[in-house]
């Protein structure tokens, strides 16, 4: 029996028992496939991390799992697992982080106590197969409490963007299993992101979101950095100027896990550049004994 080594994080959050748990194994030499989808299933957390051996200087090869399925790219757990190498001193925070996952090459930076990372995916936008009174009916609100047509975005995840008229139409929404099977399902892209603006002014561009997803039925996830990176792409494309643009972005609310992502973008003639950024608190660690 081998004790693997793993630490407990909350992730987009610089308190415990907030943001979204997280579980990353800093040395995972040596696990196979089978071995690290087990060992997702069993922590049962919406991901887990596996670190591999050093490819570079502090440039690290990750794999992602859900209890599921693997996943090539996800926001919280890059910053999670950013977060936790700079506390084992297997990566510097004046200089950048490499964490090399199926999607592509994430280059993280420090700025103080914020880990951020660039998409490591071109945006891409497209129509989504909701109307507007499709998603109303979706989510159990009124077609004129979604703001125009929602769009299927990605940077390297797709979710359905649904925009919505208040905090009150947010706090409401509920999805419903059979409209979900329905219209979501056969789009192959089953997650969807609520948002809305929580600052009337947009002056501070505040925003409050809500993620759904199918994991063992339809579910509600306390911070979702892909999904944010998809969002801040698409209202970067909404804008005439360059930028550029800084959101805050309130996840979690409804659900006694309050969370903060900050997102940025820039875009340099036909170049659109999203960086994702937060915080995490190391909450736990513990040893997982695996047969050999």
């Amino acid at each position: 029996m081998k004790g693997h080594e793993y630490a407990l994080l909350d992730v987009f959050t610089d308190r415990a028992f907030a943001g979204n748990p997280l579980a990353v194994f800093p040395r995972a030499e040596g696990l196979d496939t089978g071995t690290m989808q087990a060992i997702a299933n069993e922590l049962n957390l919406s991901e887990t991390v596996f670190v591999g051996q050093a490819t570079g200087l502090a440039r690290y090869p990750i794999r992602i799992f859900t209890p599921t399925m693997e996943l090539p790219f996800a926001g919280h757990p890059t910053i999670g697992t950013a977060h936790l190498l700079a506390e084992l001193g297997m990566a510097q925070r004046d200089r950048p982080l490499t964490l090399e996952a199926g999607a592509g090459p994430l280059v993280v930076d420090y700025e103080q106590d914020l880990a951020r990372f660039t998409t490591p995916e071109p945006l891409s936008i497209m129509a989504s197969p909701l109307n507007r009174a499709v998603a109303a009916e979706l989510i159990g609100l009124k077609a004129s409490q979604v703001v125009g047509a929602p769009v299927l975005a990605s940077c390297g995840l797709p979710y359905h963007l649904i925009e919505l008229d208040s905090l009150e139409a947010l706090e409401r929404a509920r999805p419903s299993p059979g409209v979900w099977v329905e219209w979501v399902s056969p789009s192959g892209y089953e997650q969807i992101y609520l948002y809305v603006a929580d600052d009337q002014s947009r002056k501070k561009q505040r925003l409050r979101t809500r993620m759904f997803s199918t994991e063992g039925g339809v579910r509600e996830d306390p911070a979702t950095g892909s999904a944010v990176a998809a969002l801040a792409g698409k209202l970067a494309t909404d804008k005439e100027d360059s930028g550029p643009w800084r959101w805050q972005i309130d996840q979690g609310i409804e659900m006694g896990r309050p969370s903060r992502i900050i997102a940025e973008a820039q875009r340099d003639g036909f170049d659109l550049t999203i960086r994702i950024a937060g915080h995490a608190v190391i909450v736990g660690a513990g040893a997982l004994r695996v047969t050999e």
